[in-house]
This record gives structure tokens, C-alpha cells and sequence, in this order.
């Protein structure tokens, strides 16, 4: 339990030195001007974005659960969203927000081997809705990547997509096993096995994915309504700051923002997702208002689920599943 609370506490730190050390690089003269002139209305509807985005994160796990021939309530699905937040927090590469579902889902009466591959296929299809929107994200916004022309522009827009339903198609066929055979040949068993497990479970997840295709439009419909209302709170947080966003190129940097912090290594992406936040919206806003912004948004969209998610796991669970979790 001691190695928890020293976990926590190191995260609460960090925080605290990112979020401050954000704030004092980037406030000057005219910060409390534009914080005198906030719009108080935008924090609630920050909030009705927060809430419409983890609803529909919640609705979709539940679909997902049925897929799979499982059943869940609307409420166990929104533990486990929260607790994915948590643990996502608290461990290198997100990588306990993933053991934490699967726990929460296990409670829940699904076996373990479908709720491993439901937290694959509801991470595939975030990542595969954010790679499908990233080629209109360099086309409307050509100054984020001034050096992309319109004939490579198209290159990659296609590359990606053939890219993704070629890797989906070769998984279903089962035909990366023959490569990864050549690829791990020389690789310790121990290592062999773990990458062989992590196939089986993109491959499970991909067969899901196909298995009811009707209901997948609608799980990943769930999806891009989720993320889109979660990528919501940034603009509206703009509005609120008397700035009118060009909605469409805040929204495509949010998407790319959102892309690489899945591929972070920091504990929920701290220190990776604040810089990325000024360097890619500093010039929406206001002198002196980009840190304080981007410590908002995290607070707002990553911090309080990491409360509410606590809260779930510790009533669920107890502290003694913390101390087991955080080795």
C-alpha cells in the first residue's frame, strides 16, 4: 500500500511541477486581463461536452459487451471507463488503464478472455477513427506541415488507408503469423510469447470487429462521438477566452494532439500532452493565456475522471487492489 500512496503522490508532483512550470513560462502582462474577461458560461458547457464524451464512451463499451455475447450495465461500463483513467495515470505508456478494464469487465460476469480483447477492440477503433481523420487534418490545416505538398498530401492520405484495411485483412487471414514466426525466430521464448499473445489479441479483436458488422458502425459511430465531444472542451474552453476558433483546424490538431499522446511513454501522457497543447494552439489565443488553457484542459478532461475513477476503484475493490496494481 505504501508503494501506492508514494505512485500517487509522485504523479501529484509531477503534475503540480508540469502545470506550474507551464504557467510561469507562458504568463506576461496580459494574462489577468484575459482571465478579468473569461466567460463564465463556457465552463458549463465544457462540462456537458465532458459528460456527452464519457457517456458515449460508456454507451459504446456496452454495445461492445453485447457483441461479444456478454452483458453489462451502463453503469458498470462507466467504471470501467473511469477506472481506465485512473491506473492510466498512475503507470508508464497508460498501460494500467488496460489491466484495469479488463479487472472492471471480469466483475462485470465477462469472461477474461473476451474483456481482453473488448479493451483492444475499443483502443483500435479510437486509434483507427483518429488515423482515418488525420489526411483531412493536413488537407484543412496545410500550415500545420508547410512542407507536405498536395501531390504527397494524397500519397500519404492513401498509403494510411490502404495501410489500415491491408493490416485488418492480413490479420483476418491470419497471414502476420507466418512473418512474425521469421520476425521473433531469434528472440528469447519468454519475449515470443509475450509478442504471440499480443497478436492473438489484435487478432481476436479484429475478428470481433468483423464478426457483426452493422453493430461495429454503430460501437464506432459511439466512438467518434465520444472523442469528438471530449476534443469539444478545447474550443469551447477558447470561446470562453473571447476567441473565435477556426473550428475545424482546432478540432484536426486536437485529433493529432490526442493521436500522439497514445504513444506516450509519461504516465497519462504528462509533460507530452501540455507541450503539445502550446505549441499547437498557441496562436489561437491571447498573449500569455496558452499555459493556463492547457493546464485547464487537462484538469478538466483527464484529472476529474482520475478522481472519479479513484473513488470507483477503491469502492469496488479496496486499497489493498491498489497496492497489488501498482508494483
Amino acid at each position: 500500500m505504501v508503494k501506492f500512496y508514494k505512485r500517487l503522490l509522485l504523479v501529484l508532483s509531477l503534475t503540480g511541477l508540469i502545470s506550474g512550470t507551464v504557467i510561469y513560462y507562458t504568463v506576461d502582462i496580459h494574462t489577468f486581463y484575459h482571465l478579468n474577461a473569461f466567460k463564465s458560461w463556457s465552463l458549463l458547457a465544457v462540462l456537458i461536452f465532458l459528460g456527452l464524451g464519457l457517456y458515449f464512451d460508456g454507451t459504446r463499451l456496452v454495445h461492445l459487451v453485447r457483441i461479444s455475447g456478454e452483458n453489462i450495465s451502463l453503469m458498470g461500463a462507466v467504471q470501467v471507463v473511469f477506472s481506465n483513467y485512473f491506473l492510466a495515470a498512475l503507470t508508464p505508456g497508460a498501460a494500467g488503464g488496460a489491466v484495469a478494464q479488463v479487472l472492471f469487465l471480469r466483475r462485470a460476469g465477462v469472461p477474461t478472455g473476451k474483456a481482453t480483447v473488448i479493451v483492444v477492440v475499443r483502443t483500435i477503433l479510437s486509434v483507427l477513427f483518429l488515423l482515418l481523420c488525420l489526411p483531412m487534418v493536413l488537407y484543412f490545416d496545410p500550415g500545420l506541415m508547410p512542407w507536405l505538398s498536395e501531390n504527397l498530401l494524397r500519397a500519404i492520405s492513401a498509403t494510411i488507408i490502404l495501410g489500415i484495411f491491408s493490416i485488418i485483412w492480413l490479420l483476418r487471414k491470419n497471414t502476420l503469423a507466418y512473418f512474425l514466426v521469421l520476425f521473433t525466430k531469434r528472440l528469447h521464448y519468454t519475449r515470443r510469447r509475450r509478442i504471440f499473445s499480443v497478436y492473438r489479441d489484435v487478432r481476436g479483436a479484429i475478428l470481433m470487429l468483423s464478426s457483426a458488422p452493422v453493430s461495429m458502425v454503430r460501437v464506432f459511430l459511439e466512438s467518434a462521438a465520444s472523442l469528438l465531444s471530449l476534443y469539444s472542451v478545447v474550443p469551447v474552453l477558447f470561446m470562453g477566452m473571447g476567441v473565435d476558433p477556426d473550428l475545424v483546424r482546432v478540432m484536426g490538431r486536437m485529433v493529432l494532439l490526442n493521436l500522439l499522446l497514445y504513444f506516450a511513454p509519461t504516465p497519462g501522457g504528462s509533460g507530452i500532452a501540455e507541450g503539445g497543447f502550446i505549441v499547437l494552439f498557441s496562436e489561437f489565443l491571447p498573449s500569455g493565456t496558452v499555459g493556463i488553457t492547457a493546464v485547464v484542459w487537462r484538469m478538466i478532461v483527464e484529472y476529474i475522471p482520475f478522481v472519479i475513477g479513484l473513488y470507483f476503484t477503491v469502492k469496488v475493490f479496496g486499497r489493498n487492489f491498489l497496492a497489488s496494481q501498482i508494483k
